[in-house]
């Protein structure tokens, strides 16, 4: 049984099964559309929205339930179950937020440059570590990508009002609400709109989006991947006009204190805004379409962490300085309605049509991704084999497609859940730090295997990717890790009683490598 559990699949044979024709995808995409994809999932709503809970934190309501100022006060400083606001000190979140993906990218580009196979750290995995965690960080990855675009087209949602607003259109908020609001909805003079409960509604925009999407990604990579370079041009140009134009008007007295929670802020701000950077684990799973993934897949990951924690670290050090940051407290678009208290007119306009870019072509990678899970478990048989169906005409996988775009546009329209990001993180955290181990294990298991791209210094880059992942980890509400182990067990139950049975390897022969205890 433990054998069955832990048998590998070899690197070989993972590209051989890639290669079939019948499963084989269309191999279009250069270093150039990689790195596009790659900044078109880092810049997302990430820079939009959650930087504003980053930044100013979010206090646990129970005061109001319990009495008890003194629990609330602990709870709101404690890193472990309250978010304490990094304020300023966001800088230095994003560093070290920048730093641990640093390290983890370069475990990634190894690894992708080895086996350029879709399902990134599923696929990883499963070639070191064995059925039953590929199986988990298949099922984690699956919940990262879809928790990820479901408070991202929320995020969409929220801006596409408030460009109507620019036009002095309301549309009914039937039409834009979500059914069920936990906490209820209120005006900006605090006027009950609607009562917390469920309500006649549905957020149409967040829907709508997420199966535009869908349309797209199943006609083509390509086309797919030309749309989210032209979308993160235009992303780009409204940060840097959003820098170069506010920068004019920072007070550097609002950077003072600069980290007022201290060294707790500062982790938990960057366990906040590590939903902003997990794009560049989504580049990997497009590896099977890539035409020379030995070269283009290292430089497409490295390339977009850079040009990413640049432009993050620019927004909020002149975001940080216009405006106080406790101003900024449950603000779900912090940048642009900045920008609107300050009466920056056209510019704003610009941001946030940029704002909607972003999230667009964020949703794009993130729907290519999660579809690309779906399509490599099932192909290794640990999902139904519908699942990896391939276009006749367009060679994607279409079935998985619209799956992934359902998965994420029902729940949006129905529920208010952009407070999940810390579920995408935690699931995040979970796979770099296993893809880190993957690493380690093929350095020791394989060291002779050639290898295109190798992480300089050693054991350096995973040692520090897991050290810092569990650092990060930490930091994250208690309810989130509770969420995270239901998930866990309700995969687990899924694998007992379909995938165990029907994967590959439990149909075919298996024999034990001598020497290397694993299974092939």
């Amino acid at each position: 049984m433990d054998a069955q559990l832990f048998r590998t699949k070899s690197i070989d044979r993972l590209i051989a099964s890639s290669e079939r024709p019948e499963k084989q995808l269309r191999k279009s995409l250069g270093w150039l559309s990689l790195t596009s994809l790659g900044i078109g999932a880092v810049i997302g709503s990430g820079i939009f929205t959650v930087i504003g809970t980053a930044i100013a934190g979010q206090k646990l309501q129970v005061k109001s339930i319990l009495n008890a100022p003194l629990l609330e006060y602990l709870i709101y400083h404690s890193a472990s179950f309250g978010r304490p606001g990094a304020g300023p000190a966001i800088a230095l979140s994003f560093a070290l937020v920048g730093v641990v993906c640093c390290f983890a990218a370069l475990c990634y580009a190894e690894l992708a440059a080895m086996i350029p196979v879709a399902g990134s750290a599923y696929t990883y995995t499963y070639a070191t570590m064995g059925e039953l965690i590929a199986w988990i960080i298949g099922w984690d990855l699956i919940l990262e990508y879809a928790v990820s675009n479901m408070a991202v087209s929320v995020g969409f949602s929220a801006h596409v009002v408030d460009l109507l607003d620019w036009f002095g259109l309301h549309p009914s908020l039937r039409w834009i609400t979500p059914a069920y609001l936990p906490a209820g909805l209120t005006d900006f003079e605090g006027k009950t709109l609607y009562d917390p409960g469920w309500h006649l509604g549905f957020n149409w925009p967040a829907f709508v989006i997420v199966m535009l999407l869908s349309v797209l990604l199943v006609r083509g990579i390509r086309e797919s991947a030309g749309a989210n370079t032209l979308m993160v041009l235009l992303k780009i140009c409204a940060i840097l006009i959003f820098i170069g134009f506010a920068a004019r008007f920072v007070h550097p007295a609002n950077w003072h204190p600069f980290a007022p929670n201290g060294w707790p802020g500062i982790l938990t701000g960057g366990s906040i805004i590590f939903f902003t950077y997990i794009g560049f684990d989504s580049v990997s799973t497009a590896a099977e379409e890539c035409r020379n993934p030995q070269r283009d897949l290292p430089i497409g990951i490295i390339v977009t962490l850079v040009i990413c924690s640049l432009l993050y670290i620019g927004v909020v050090v002149v975001l940080t300085g216009l405006v106080p940051w406790q101003t900024l407290l449950d603000d779900a678009a912090p940048v642009v309605n900045t920008m609107k208290r300050l009466h920056f007119g056209n510019v704003r306009l610009a941001v946030l049509l940029g704002a909607l870019m972003g999230m667009i072509s964020s949703l794009l990678v993130f729907q290519l991704g999660q579809a690309r899970v779906w399509f490599a478990m099932s192909r290794d048989g640990l999902l139904p084999g519908i699942f990896s169906r391939v276009h006749a005409r367009y060679r994607t996988p279409d079935f998985s497609t619209w799956v992934a775009g359902l998965v994420v546009g029902i729940p949006a329209g129905l529920f208010d859940i952009g407070t999940l990001a810390d579920l995408s993180n935690i699931g995040t955290l979970f796979a770099f730090a296993l893809v880190a181990g993957g690493v380690l294990i093929l350095r020791y298991r394989e060291p002779d295997r050639p290898r295109a791209f190798r992480a300089p210094g050693g054991l350096l880059a995973p040692v520090v990717t897991i050290l810092t992942c569990l650092l990060l980890m930490a930091g994250l509400p208690i309810m989130n890790w509770i969420r995270f182990f239901v998930w866990l067990l309700i995969g687990l139950c899924i694998y007992q009683f379909y995938g165990r049975k029907h994967s590959e390897l439990a149909t075919a022969k298996v024999e034990p490598v001598a020497g290397k205890g694993g299974f092939r």
